[in-house]
């Protein structure tokens, strides 16, 4: 169903074509990526992009740190839309009053900086930036990563939220003009398909090789016309976990619809590749043979058909029990009991959030579940409305109620279940979920505490028909129903009721209400001559998450108090890790006070003087792992280390450009290996990276280092910083970012 050309093609009226004599850096300008680009792009040089943005969107996890480092950094108003939403931490006991008190921070610093808020349970992030800032042409920033609305033709990118803070201060987002991938659709999908279905399959066929990381999905093809609006946002949200940059889609009379629908006509416009299009690299969406999918824990690309699941059953499922014991120590999580003689069944159906809380997902669901049961065994349905406009309107046409007599709990706009701070599974559970993400811990179990569920991600229709047949795991195109897509009107008497708009309407008099979890950032001191880094967590995994580094869920409540949230990295990874770092910090404390810690002299002995070397070598932690970042956006994944006494990550690739963002933002040095060199380190080693500064500051990218065990064995080792522009080196020279801001930058 999904078929990758890595290679080069033309697209030359609405036709693929390996040539077609026009030199294909011209031919680069016919793409609607490199057109948007263009028109955001402030640096007059499209290879190296400084985009300024049209909209800025934050939920409840994230906008305090951003304001609070936007108003250290000289922040008066916030110069285009900014939405705050309300959608991660709406749970208001998990922490006692700390979740509200921050909803009572957003809507004070809407007021004092003329934003907008969206009030908890009113809509989740996405859906109100489909709903009320997405244009045809613009372009919107997320402190999010599924900033994603590239089928409503806007270009969204989420990034961490000092990329925000640039944007308030009226800087820009720097990047290289990246590669563009022409995702070709074709086909029509079968009844029972739905748009998980098509994310899943295509995550699957591209992450692990990397074939889009950092690109420009560019959706064209004559399989688009056979998809509604919504199917087409379910896809492209789940472009994230792809590791693309962003995406964008060509625009026809559905997406002209939409945005009548929501009362915005003249943000519409036609948006089409030019008669010649450069690409440079190609997928091939085949709708009309994808068939119903089942993403497995703990990755969405560890997928499967369904139909394949339920004939291997045994032999995957004990695959991700092996899994489950390597990455928590070998706790046992109990699958292959799933496996009974008349299917597998799951425990309990999420349908949620920007992925699976859309309307058409869940009026399908209904239908299939149309006077039928759940049934009052073990298994339980969920289903989460994406905003109170899409609440309304199923109200409205009946399939809520459809939804209620079989069983399902109907609750409200809320993001929880996507990153585990929502109907947690029992232990040994398994999960299906409508979500974006299946990662450890994303369904709010505590390895730590002995306590282990998992998620897999299957598409509504297929929840739907699971739920049906009493929690055997189902494909629902093996059910039989009737479905007629219904209208969807827009009614947003809700929002004029309850958003604040304030955007243009900033009342500098206006007082921040901080409570008491609220607090500001640690001081944090400019990058030192020479760095000493001593390893506190080495991760030998293929691919290490942002809910590894940093864990979601309830953990997130913390996230306006710096170091109260720094007691939580790594926790249910490495969870001596901050431990550690608190040990090396206080060495590092000892240094800058004018002594001589005795961990560091006897090391930086082994290296050359100790006594002038001690005076001029910051000393910090480290995390070691193969490829970090992958999935949430979260700055906390970096600035957590940074509170804890971090100075550097060493890998052989960032997983995403936003957690490598993260990293240089809050001045974290982002070291890569050459990944034929075998990482032989462990914790408690150190290494020591001479001339560190003065190489920053020339550009060098380079690094010959010494790394120094435990047992004082001494070899060398050659680390790289690569690509950094000038004010990524300067960010890093600083220390982070506040710094940056505090020391003149405007």
């Amino acid at each position: 169903m999904i078929t990758l050309y890595d290679g080069g093609v033309y697209l030359v009226d609405g036709k693929i074509q390996k040539d077609c004599g026009i030199p294909k850096e011209e031919a680069k300008k016919g793409t609607v990526a490199y057109s948007v680009l263009k028109a955001h792009n402030t640096s007059g040089d499209m290879s190296k992009l400084k985009i300024k943005f049209d909209a800025l969107v934050s939920h409840d996890i994230t906008y305090v740190g951003i304001i609070q480092t936007a108003r250290a950094s000289g922040l008066e108003e916030f110069p285009i839309p900014y939405a705050l939403t309300n959608c991660h931490n709406s749970l208001c006991a998990v922490g006692g009053t700390i979740n509200e008190d921050d909803h009572v921070f957003g809507l004070s610093a809407a007021k004092k900086y003329g934003g907008i808020y969206v009030p908890a349970n009113q809509s989740v992030i996405h859906s109100y930036a489909r709903e009320e800032l997405a244009k045809c042409g613009g372009m919107i920033l997320g402190s999010d990563s599924h900033t994603r609305y590239g089928a409503l033709g806007t270009m969204g990118v989420g990034e961490g939220g000092p990329e925000l803070v640039k944007q308030l201060l009226e800087n820009t987002y720097d990047v290289n003009m990246p590669e563009i991938v022409l995702v070709n659709v074709i086909g029509k999908p079968k009844k029972g398909i739905g748009p998980h279905d098509v994310a899943i399959a295509l995550t699957k066929a591209v992450f692990e090789n990397g074939f889009v990381k950092n690109r420009v999905l560019e959706f064209v093809g004559e399989g688009i016309k056979n998809l509604p609006i919504d199917f087409r946002n379910g896809i492209d949200v789940m472009t994230t976990e792809t590791t693309c940059l962003s995406s964008i889609w060509e625009t026809d009379g559905e997406v002209e619809k939409f945005y009548k629908i929501h009362k915005r006509p003249e943000d519409f416009k036609k948006l089409a590749p030019k008669s010649v299009a450069y690409y440079d690299r190609m997928i091939t969406i085949d709708l009309g043979k994808t068939e119903s999918m089942i993403a497995l824990p703990f990755h969405p690309s560890n997928a499967y058909t369904i139909h394949e699941f339920n004939k291997n059953a045994k032999e995957i499922l004990e695959k991700v029990e092996k899994e489950a014991a390597e990455k928590f120590g070998g706790l046992k999580y109990d699958l292959s009991s799933k496996v009974q003689p008349d299917g597998v069944h799951a425990d309990q159906g999420i349908i949620a959030g920007c992925s699976g809380g859309l309307f058409d997902n869940i009026c399908e669901a209904a239908e299939i579940l149309d006077g039928k049961s759940t049934g009052n065994g073990y298994f339980s349905l969920s289903v989460y409305p994406t905003s109170v406009p899409v609440s309304i309107e199923l109200t409205k046409n009946g399939e809520t109620l459809k939804l209620l007599e079989a069983g399902a709990v109907i609750k409200p706009s809320f993001c929880g279940p996507c990153f585990g701070a929502g109907d947690v599974p029992s232990n040994n559970g398994l999960s299906l979920r409508h979500t974006t993400r299946n990662f450890p811990n994303r369904e709010g179990s505590k390895p730590g505490d002995g306590q282990l569920a998992g998620v897999a991600l299957m598409d509504a229709r297929s929840i739907a028909a699971t739920a049906a047949n009493g929690g055997i795991i189902t494909a629902a195109t093996d059910v039989k129903y009737d479905f007629t897509p219904k209208e969807y009107n827009f009614d947003d008497t809700v929002y004029k009721n309850r958003v604040y708009y304030g955007y243009k309407k900033a009342n500098k008099s206006e007082k921040l209400i901080m409570g008491p979890n609220i607090s500001d950032w640690p001081k944090m001191y400019p990058l030192a001559d020479n760095l000493l880094i001593k390893l506190a967590a080495v991760i030998r995994d293929p691919v290490t998450t942002t809910d590894e580094l940093i864990p979601s869920g309830e953990t997130s409540s913390y996230r306006s108090n710096p170091q109260k949230l720094a007691e939580f990295a790594l926790s249910r990874r490495v969870p001596e890790y901050v431990k550690r770092s608190k040990e090396i910090a206080k060495a590092e404390k000892e240094r800058v006070c004018g002594n001589e810690p005795e961990e560091i002299a006897g090391v930086l002995a082994k290296v050359g003087n100790a006594k002038e070397l001690i005076k001029n070598t910051q000393y910090g932690s480290c995390v070691f792992a193969y490829k970090p970042g992958d999935g949430s956006a979260r700055e906390q994944a970096a600035s957590c280390q940074k509170v804890l006494g971090g100075c550097a990550n060493i890998c052989y690739e960032f997983a995403t450009k936003r957690y490598r963002s993260n990293c240089i933002n809050w001045g974290i040095l982002p070291f890569t290996v050459d990944k034929d060199e075998k990482f032989e380190y462990n914790e408690g080693d150190f290494i020591f990276v001479p001339d560190v500064r003065s190489k920053i500051e020339s550009g060098e990218e380079k690094f010959a280092a010494k790394a120094i065990k435990k047992n004082g064995e001494i070899s060398d080792i050659t680390l790289y910083v690569k690509d950094l522009t000038d004010d990524e080196k300067r960010i890093i020279l600083d220390g982070c970012l506040i710094n940056y801001y505090a020391n003149g930058k405007k």
